[in-house]
């Protein structure tokens, strides 16, 4: 199908008002980022966003870079058009895209305009899940982006199709088949000890303590099911970090939730380590004084 087929309703979309709904149809994922969305929406009509936005007569600002690297901020007269060209309900189409509240020079116009915005590296979108991107688009789609779960490790996992996603340094998701314990069910804990687990568990990896070889290993077996990693600026072994020690992650973080409010005896302290460590599988877990597990405990 050629180009000029596939931009028509956008053509016809610049002189009606409200623009024409489009003849396919593209679904945004859960926490989608806007650009993202915007991106694979004019994907399936072979148009840049830029084109597409015009094709909806909204005027824009800002730099376009491709997603993860910028967001977009849509007016509600922008947002309206979308809407209606994309078949997607207003309401649907704000809860699927996650964004941080529109600037008041945006939000509050009453014509369709729209800025772009530079996303930076830390918060940036993760890859989708590629098999699920696919199911929500009518042809072969283009990427898409999301944003993990506001009250979780930075971390996505697909466990219907063995995809995760932990850094938006990798192109796409990775395939985690050779590592079958990142998706096994593990207990809902909260923010707050979500928080202390990541931060406990980064500082082992990074400094090769109690389950270094286990991550190690992980590793190794990520990098070798994924040749798609990128090898630089950054290795793989800082871009894989948060996957690597996820379960070990979820499984602190667990054992922390049931600390009680109250300071800990030496016998409680002893009797913790105990049990973290068979749920750890290892043989014994004896941190040092400055190790960060340490200050939990006795944060109290």
């Amino acid at each position: 199908m050629t180009a000029h087929a596939f931009s028509s309703p956008v053509v016809r979309a610049r002189t009606m008002c409200p623009p024409q709904p489009g003849a396919l149809r593209t679904r945004p994922l859960p926490r989608e980022s806007a650009a993202s969305y915007l991106t694979r929406l004019a994907d399936t009509y072979q148009l840049t966003a830029a084109q597409l936005l015009d094709g909806l007569n909204i005027a824009t600002t800002g730099t376009f870079a491709s997603p993860p690297a910028t967001d977009i901020h849509l007016s509600a007269e922008a947002a309206h058009r979308l809407s209606a060209f994309a078949r997607i309900p207003p309401a649907h189409l704000t809860r699927a895209l996650a964004r941080q509240p529109p600037p008041a020079s945006i939000g509050m116009a009453h014509t369709a305009i729209a800025r772009w915005q530079p996303v930076p590296p830390a918060v940036q979108p993760l890859p989708a899940c590629t098999a699920c991107t696919i199911r929500r688009s009518p042809h072969q789609a283009a990427p898409a982006w999301i944003h993990p779960a506001s009250n979780s490790p930075r971390i996505m996992i697909c466990t219907r199709h063995q995809q995760a996603s932990s850094d938006s340094r990798h192109p796409a998701p990775l395939d985690i088949r050779p590592v079958p314990e990142l998706t096994r069910p593990a207990r809902r804990a909260t923010t707050a000890s979500l928080s202390w687990a990541s931060t406990i568990t980064t500082r082992w990896y990074d400094h090769q303590q109690h389950l270094h070889q286990r991550w190690l290993t992980r590793l190794d077996r990520l990098t070798d099911a994924n040749p798609h990693i990128p090898p630089g600026p950054a290795s793989p072994a800082l871009t894989c970090r948060n996957l690597v020690i996820y379960p070990e992650t979820l499984i602190l973080a667990a054992a922390l939730d049931r600390l009680p409010p109250h300071p800990l005896t030496r016998a409680q302290q002893t009797a913790f380590l105990h049990h973290l460590a068979d749920r750890l599988r290892l043989p014994r877990l004896a941190p040092a004084d400055h190790d960060l597990l340490w200050q939990r405990l006795h944060a109290r």
